[in-house]
């Protein structure tokens, strides 16, 4: 068990290149675009629902 882990610690870089890679593939799938895009908005749209309740009003 010793030699396998041994074997293994020296790869710890290439999986991690791996592991990082992987993550930029699925985040730059087209896929995930339309989602991202909504998902930057949130903040924006509660500021938008904000407004809406106090049109009208004086601030």
């Amino acid at each position: 068990m010793d030699q396998i882990s041994g074997f293994l610690r020296q790869f710890w870089g290439l999986w991690l290149m791996l592991l990082f890679l992987a993550i930029v593939w699925w985040a730059y799938r087209p896929k995930n675009k339309d989602r991202f895009r909504d998902d930057a908005m949130i903040p924006l749209r509660d500021d938008e629902t904000v407004e809406e309740k106090n049109d009208g009003r004086a601030s």
